[in-house]
């Protein structure tokens, strides 16, 4: 998979993080995904269509990362995946998404994206509905880990 396809991604994921909730996250070695199995406990999915590319990405979080997102995001302490983990789950999925899109539109896509879907518990699958390889690009950070999910269809 070409680099620019991936940094993108990888650009906004860090962005978002460090902004929105003063995390600095750290990349660990990408690899290609070969199962649907998740590596978090709560995965937002969304898939961007263009003319050119079709591409789903899915951003799955430990359950420790998720609480402490929403703790450092809305100040709210929670101890379980609930209902506001899930929406923080979707909303940064969102956030992510939307921001490789206007890097992407740089390069020449313009894609179209659908809302985030929403998948829990422990090793839920992620379907990623197209059908190029799937890179997972593990981050760790303080509070713990997650995991980006990228699939490209040419």
């Amino acid at each position: 998979m070409d680099a620019k396809l991936i940094n993108p991604v990888l650009e906004t994921m860090v962005s978002v993080l460090s902004t929105m909730a003063n995390v600095k996250p750290n990349l660990g070695k990408p690899k290609i995904k070969t199962d649907e199995i998740s590596l978090g406990d709560v995965t937002g999915i969304m898939s961007m269509v263009s003319p050119r590319v079709k591409a789903s990405l899915a951003i799955s979080f430990s359950k420790s990362a998720i609480i402490d997102l929403v703790q450092r995001m809305l100040g709210e302490e929670i101890t379980e995946v609930n209902e506001t983990a899930k929406d923080m789950a979707g909303e940064m999925t969102n956030m992510v998404v939307g921001g490789a899109k206007n890097l992407y539109a740089e390069q020449g896509y313009d894609f179209d994206m659908s809302t985030p879907k929403l998948l829990l518990g422990k090793e839920h699958r992620i379907h990623h509905e197209f059908t190029g390889q799937t890179i997972v690009l593990p981050f760790s950070a303080d509070a713990g880990e997650f995991y980006v999910e990228i699939c490209f269809e040419e």
